[in-house]
Order: C-alpha cells, then structure tokens, then sequence
C-alpha cells in the first residue's frame, strides 16, 4: 500500500501525477460533449445502465446508483486490470484525522465476512495488486491473468469491500503499527521530510498543506468511530469509478457489473463540500529542516493552479525543460559544474491549486548557499529565456512517447486514468495529450512568468547535523493531576454594594479645591481596595499655541521616559511596586499605596527629564507610525474628510494636519523645545482631580495641596473653541493599492450644542440609526440585510462650550463593496429622515441608553473621568441627571421633528478608500 503524494524525484518529474503536467484543460470544453462522440455497443445494455462518452476503445456506463463504469478491452495482452477509483484523498480529512484517507486505504485490504482472506486469494490466483492514497483520491487495483474466473472474484470482491469492509478495531490495533512504521521510515528520508515540511510551510489554510501520510499522533490515536464513518461518507457507488482493462468479453462483464454493484443501493448522504480557498501568498517563505543525514538538499516552492486550469501544461513543459536530466537547464547549471550531484523538478498538484518544485542535492560539506542563489534566479528569471524550439520538441515528444506506451498497456492506462477520475473527468487523459500539441513557448514563458515569483517562493533546506539540537515539548497533564495539591484559602477582597445613581454619587462625593486644584472625592469600598485618580491639565490658549507642531504631544510622550530620579526602566518598575496601571494622570492603585502613588505621578508631571536617546527612540516611533499609515484605508479616508472639513490655518492648533505635515512637524521638533514648552505651559492651575475608591479623604486632601500647590506656569490658559461652518458636500474614493479591506467615513457638520432642546431627541435617534450597535438601523442594513460589513456605526458630536457639532457614519467594506456600502447609507439615512422612527424603537433607545450611562457610573474610571469633565464645566452629577430625566422626556413628534430639522442627507460628505483595482474603480 502506497501513499503516492510522498512519491518524490519520479523520472519526469510530475509529482505522484503520472501525467499532471499535462492532463489538465478547459472544463467546459471536456463537459461540452463536443471532442468526442459515444460509439454504440451492440448488444442490449443491462437493466439501470446507460451509456455514456468512448475515446480510443474506453467506454464510460454509469449504474442507477451512481457508479460509473469504463470498459477497455483489449485482446493484445492475456491479462486484465481491474481499478477501482474512489473520489476521496487526503484533502477530505478534519482536524485530528490527518493519515485517516490511507490508514482506511490499508484496513480495506483485511477481508469482508464473504471474504475473509482477500490478500491470500491475491496470491494464491498470482495476482499484482496495491492500493494507493493521494491529496484527492484512493485507488485499489489488482493485474491478473486473463480468465473469467479471476475476473469474476476480482468483481464480486470489489463490490463487497465497497461497503462490506467491517473496519474492526482489532485491524486497526495491528494496521496502526504498520502504518505508523510506515511513517517512521519515511521520517528516515532527507528527501522525504523536506518536502513534507515545505507543504506545511507553503500552506496557511488549504489541507494540501498537509502530508497524505498524516500526523503521528493522529494515526495513533484515532477512533475507529470516525474511520467508519470516513468509510459509510466516501465508499459508496455514486463516489466511485470501476475501471475493467484487457482481455474480456465487454458484454459479459457489464452484465456481471451490473449485477455485482447494481445491487448497492444508491446512498441517501450528501458528501460533504469543502471550500476552504488557499489565500495568495505575500511573501517568501524560508525554513531549515536539521537532522542527522550525508547530504544536504535546497529546494524552491512555487504555488501553481490546479491541473483543471488552463496554465497546467505549460507548467509542466517548464518543469521538464529545467528539472530533467541530462537535458534541462538546472542540470546543465549545478550538476555539470559541479555545483551540485543531482536536480529535480517535479509538481504536487491536482483538483486545487498545488505546489511545484524545484531542487538540488549537494554533497555533504560543500557549499549550499551558491546553489540556492543559482537555482533561484534560474526559476524566477526563467520567464525571461522562454524555451528554444528544441527544449519544446524534446518535452513534446517525451510526454507522446509515454502517453503512447500507456494506451498500449491496460495496466498503466489504468493507474495513469485514476489520476483524470480525481479531476473529475476521465477523458481529460486524452484532452491533455491535444493540449500538449498545441502548447507554444510564449505560453510556458507567461505561466512560469506569473507563478515563478519571489513573493510566492518557498524555501527549504536540508542540513545534516551530526547532533541536532531539538527542543521536546511534553505532553499536558490532566487538569486533575494539576489541581491534586491545591488548597484554596479565604478570600479577604470585599467591596460594597455601591448605588451609581446621581444622586447617590452626589451624597457621598466631597468637593473642595487643594493646591488650585479642583477636587472630587468620592471613598467607596472596593475588592482589592482599588483606588482610581483621574487629573484634568489645561494648557495654553489658541494664540500662545500656535505654531507649536508636535511639540505638545512629544513633551507628553516624554514624561515615562525618565525623570531626575529615575530612568525610563526605573520608572517603569516604580510603578509596578506601587501597583499603579495607566498614566501619571490617569492610573489605578490601591489603598496603601496612593499616597506614594500621587507622589510618583506628580514627580514625574514636574520633573521630566528628556533624555536625548529616548527622544530619538519616540521621535522614530511615531515617524514609523505615521508612515506606517500611509496607505492605511481608515486614515487615508479619515484624513482626507478632515481636510474637506478644514477652516484652520496650518500651525493653529485646530488645524487638521495632512500626513505630510504631521512627519515635517515631528522632524522639526528639538529637544530643548519640549524642555521650554513644560517649562512655559505645563501646571496645575487651572486643574481637576477625581479620587474614587477605597481611601480616607482626610489623608489626601493635604497631600495633593502639597504636591501640586506651587506649581504654576506663566503662559496663559484660555479654551480653545471651534467654529461652526457650513461645508459643501462631496464624495470621493481614494486608492489605497494592496489592501484587502476598504473604510467608508461620512460627515456633515451640525450647529449644536448640548444644552439646545433637541440634544437629548438628537443623541436618541442616533442611537436609533447607528450608534445601538447590531440592532441599529445602519447595522440592520449593512451587516444583516445586504452582508457588506463586518462593522459600523454612526456618532454624534455636540459643542458643550461652542456650538460646533456633527454628525458622522464609518464602516468598513471590502473595497468592491464600498459604493453599494455607500448607496446603503444613503437609503437608510433618507428612509429615517422621510419615514421617522417608531415608537418601539424609541423605548429601546431610552431602555439603551439608560442601562449604558448606568454601567458607565459603575466604572470607577469612568466615574472618575465625568467628575473632571463636569467640574471644568462647572456642573455635577445633577446635571446629568437632569439631563436624563430629559433623555426621558423625548416624544416620538419630538424625535422625528429633531432628527429631520439637524440631518439633511444631501449635506453628508463622504470619503472612501480602498484598492481601487480590486473595487473597479481604477481608470475611472
């Protein structure tokens, strides 16, 4: 028993294909019933058989059950070939059955109830049989001297295994063995684990990736559960071709067959579909195999299509014209100067798109790196040296020879046909010899040209190591073996039941100002006795700011980068002592160490350092970022929408940079400019600080006067506010080349602030339209209904001390997907501004909305975070009740009348970036 796709360096280097290199083609054209006609039998056909193609003495019948039949009698020779093809290989196993195609493939040779000893019937009637397992198939044949009597067994047995095979645990106990030796001696072979490592590495997803042999745990561990149900799926007649060859009565046989095989009923299963699509490669590939061994082997990898397409043969005329020897062109390059002792070329290929190789085998000792280099560029500048008129002829004239000498013996044409049966069409055997006819040089110049490419190359080297240096993983534990010793203690973290409403936050936050800070302290018991700080700084004002580029954000990024006293690692480790997670302005301890906590962060806001080193490590960093986002679809399309919105001149702090100015800004800065500018904008005054958690006030309040009384700064701090502007709608899609997903982002600008009677209707139906998440009416749209998105939503913004607000809708789509995402807004925008909401969706909305600003009071950092905004704004918690209360409050006229008066769908300014090739859109 053979697993044929482990069957490397054949003679003429097609892989474990006897002709795949060349028995490929046009679909349609096979299926079309133009290129050949049935030739009529003349005796009555059985009864549920029908008649199909002939080619050439072969004539296909197929059986009510779905069987079909190919008849080639042949009087030349005493002897017959009786082949059965079943339509099921290594690419039809699941996870944690890999081997189970050829382990099944060995226990169908154990004997049926009504034959119990098939292998010594084979010997004592002096019959050549073997069954084989490939990436697609499994063939069983048996050669035999030509008498009824062994054609009659041969039949009635191969009808009987079909589905009478037990498949018993006691064959698999003792196969398994067999078959893992089996294995054991393939991993003897330099060759052998080579290429079997180069199918894992050149495959992601698609099962060719995996070796027909399978994994060593997996053949000794599987069920004989699932190989009898692998068995009951695949052996059946409507998955099978019986294939009878040699010297027969044509007209006897059919009968017998249809007897034998016509009794199986036809099965009531579907077989399984498989559509896993292998993705194209992006990149080379490279690995080393090292293992004891006296030779050293290099091989190149190349992704190929399958052997249905029409670029098969000429792939196979360039595997021969540079992997053959003595004539092909790498065995004139490495072996006859001696770079190398032998060269192959041979393809893995078949239904899916495969793998073809090219190889060298060095002597122990010598020079390997040379002849990768050679062997490389010899592929992938192949192209560029298409094939002389000889190189052609002698592969021509080579595939014909073998080809012929097949039709002249029903033995190989047996075996040689269960590679076309894999594909799907028996005949594509003689469509491939046409095609090879006509194949020119230009054409096996353009298909290596397209596959022999540096981004879809893998690389394999075998290199003997005398003592391999191998790390052994063990085997897990069982989780009770794990857990045998453990002894839980009590636990000590307790919290409180704390009540997130307003009001309750109110009760029990203390307000104050310490150190021209404002204050917010709210104790609360908390497991693990977490204590949370949130610090509000304000710097400048819009004048004091202009021109200032990146200057503020670095002199920010600067700040864990070393201070007077500690060292960017240092720091880092302070921290983690101190238990704090987060930032010198927003960060959570713990109980006993906020004290130190507050110390640590106002240490580091006062006392930067800026060290020269880690300036140009920061400055690097986000240079490599914004780089990095060049041809990012989500911010080239979110760029591109703030620069439609802009009205800010560059340098004012407002101003949307474009790319090209955030790296110009970033260059520009110098050290000493941070240094001046915490000098001159960096404190305290005008500040706000939230403390929520477990904590004693008492304890706090002189502590934070302490650290941050005297720290003042002399620049003048003023909010800075934003104009409301009326900007012309536009629609764009911009290019952003080799990306597989495309962004949407769409904008129209609003004249509102959160104060103005519609907000609250306004924030509900946006909730409505696109910020409710999957239930939304966006999502509704673009993911459930039309399946263009994975994600989107929408979002509206509102001035809280100017009047600058906005409406805005992003997703993300495949970039042949961007302008029907684009009309799908569009529709729903206007169905909602037409048609209104409902009074259904309105509860949900408030229902929605309610629970989430609920959660969000139960977040001590968000807490946190609301008291500094509100306490820069001069409110409290009761304005957001209040505000709720008229979340609450909001009819359904109300809503609608809001929503239709501020979104006007023909104002909605809209970016798309994608690749514009895989969208379409290119040349446009």
């Amino acid at each position: 028993m053979d697993w044929t796709s482990e069957a490397y360096f054949p003679k003429r280097g097609l892989g474990a294909r006897l002709l795949s290199g060349f028995a490929a083609g046009a679909l349609a054209f096979v299926l079309g019933g133009a290129a050949w006609a049935a030739t009529p039998k003349p005796a009555p056909l059985p009864k549920g058989v029908t008649l199909g193609p002939s080619v050439e003495g072969i004539t296909e019948y197929r059986l009510a059950n779905g069987l079909k039949v190919l008849l080639f009698p042949d009087a030349s020779r005493p002897s017959i070939t009786v082949n059965v093809t079943y339509l099921v290989g290594s690419r039809h196993e699941n996870y944690g059955e890999t081997g189970m195609a050829h382990l099944l493939e060995h226990l169908l040779f154990k004997g049926t109830r009504k034959n119990p000893d098939i292998t010594g019937q084979f010997a004592r009637r002096g019959m050549d049989f073997n069954g084989t397992t490939s990436l697609d198939r499994t063939n069983y044949y048996e050669v035999f001297q030509a008498s009824q009597n062994n054609l009659d067994w041969a039949l009635q047995m191969e009808a009987d295994r079909m589905v009478n095979s037990p498949v018993a645990q006691k064959d698999l106990d003792t196969e398994m063995t067999v078959v893992r030796n089996e294995y054991e001696s393939g991993e003897n072979s330099p060759v052998n684990v080579l290429f079997k490592r180069m199918q894992s590495v050149a495959y992601d997803w698609h099962s060719y990736g995996r070796s027909t042999i399978g994994n060593r745990s997996d053949i000794e561990n599987v069920r004989i559960a699932n190989l009898r149900a692998f068995y009951r799926t695949y052996y059946q007649p409507d998955n099978a071709v019986l294939l009878v060859a040699g010297k027969f009565d044509a007209n006897k046989t059919l009968a017998s067959i249809g007897r034998l095989f016509g009794a199986i009923p036809r099965p009531k299963r579907t077989l399984p579909r498989f559509w896993t699509v292998e993705p194209t490669q992006d990149g080379e590939r490279s690995f080393a195999v090292r293992r004891q061994g006296d030779v050293q082997i290099v091989a190149v990898g190349y992704k190929v299509p399958s052997d249905l397409q029409d670029d098969a043969e000429a792939l196979g005329f360039a595997n021969e014209i540079l992997g053959d020897a003595p004539n092909g062109r790498l065995h004139k390059l490495l072996v006859e100067t001696g770079k190398a002792s032998q060269v192959f070329g041979f393809a893995q290929t078949g239904f899916a798109p495969g793998l073809q190789f090219f190889g060298a085998v060095v002597k122990k000792g010598e020079p390997i790196e040379p002849v990768r280099e050679a062997l490389t560029q010899a592929v992938e500048e192949f192209a560029k040296k298409p094939p002389t008129a000889e190189e052609m002829e002698r592969v021509r004239r080579s595939y014909m020879n073998t080809i012929e000498r097949s039709l002249n013996d029903p033995q190989a044409v047996g075996v040689a046909l269960s590679e076309m049966i894999a594909l799907g069409d028996w005949r594509l055997y003689f469509l491939g010899r046409e095609r090879l006819k006509t194949t020119t040089a230009g054409q096996v110049a353009a298909a290596s040209g397209r596959y022999f490419l540096r981004s879809n190359r893998v690389t394999g080297t075998f290199v003997p190591e005398d003592a391999p240096q191998r790390a052994t993983i063990p085997p897990a534990p069982t989780v009770e073996a794990v857990m045998k010793d453990f002894k839980p203690t009590a636990s000590s973290l307790v919290s409180e039941d704390f009540d997130p409403s307003q009001a309750n936050i109110m009760k029990r936050t203390q307000l104050t100002t310490a150190g021209g800070l404002k204050l917010a302290l709210l104790p609360k018991k908390n497991r693990g006795e977490t204590v949370t700080v949130d610090l509000r700084q304000h710097f400048g004002d819009e004048k004091n700011l202009f021109g200032k580029g990146a200057i503020p954000a670095l002199t920010s990024g600067m700040l864990m980068r070393g201070t007077t006293q500690y060292s960017r690692a240092q720091l880092a480790d302070a921290f983690d002592k101190l238990k704090m997670s987060g930032s010198p302005r927003h960060f959570q301890t713990t109980r006993e160490n906020l004290a130190e906590a507050l110390k640590l962060a106002a240490h580091v806001l006062k006392e930067p350092a800026f060290p020269a080193s880690e300036f140009e490590q920061l400055r690097k960093q986000m240079l490599v970022g914004l780089e990095a986002s060049r041809a990012e679809p989500q911010s080239v399309a979110g760029r591109a929408l703030a620069a439609h919105f802009e009205q800010y001149p560059r340098g004012d702090i407002r101003h949307a940079n474009t790319l090209e100015e955030d790296i110009e800004d970033v260059k520009a800065a110098r050290l000493e400019d941070l240094a001046a500018f915490h000098k001159d904008f960096h404190n305290s005054s005008p500040a706000e600080m939230a403390i929520v958690g477990d904590f004693d006030p008492k304890e706090i309040v002189p502590l934070v006067d302490a650290l941050f009384g005297k720290w003042t700064a002399p620049a003048n701090v003023a909010p800075i506010l934003m104009k409301h502007a009326e900007v012309p709608a536009a629609s764009t899609f911009l290019d952003t080349p080799d990306k597989e997903n495309g962004f949407y982002t769409a904008r129209m600008n609003l004249d509102l602030n959160i104060e103005d009677p519609d907000y609250p209707a306004l924030m509900l139906a946006n909730y409505i339209f696109g910020e409710g998440g999957l239930k939304s009416r966006l999502m509704e749209r673009i993911r459930q209904k039309d399946g263009l998105s994975y994600g989107g939503g929408s979002s509206l913004d509102a001035g809280d001390l100017d009047r600058a607000g906005g409406f805005s809708i992003s997703a993300i789509a495949a970039p042949q997907n961007l302008r029907k995402l684009d009309a799908a807004v569009r529709a729903e925008l206007a169905r909602a501004v037409k048609d209104g909401f409902t009074a259904a969706e309105l509860a949900d909305a408030k229902s929605g909305l309610m629970q989430q600003r609920l959660q969000n009071r139960a977040n001590d950092a968000v807490l946190a975070s609301g008291w500094t905004g509100f306490l820069y704004r001069g409110r409290t918690y009761e304005w957001s009740a209040a505000f709720e209360r008229k979340l609450m409050a909001v009819t359904l006229p109300q809503l609608n009348a809001a929503f239709r008066k501020a979104i006007i769908p023909s104002k909605l300014s809209v970016v798309m970036a994608g690749d514009q090739g895989k969208a379409g859109e290119r040349g446009k």
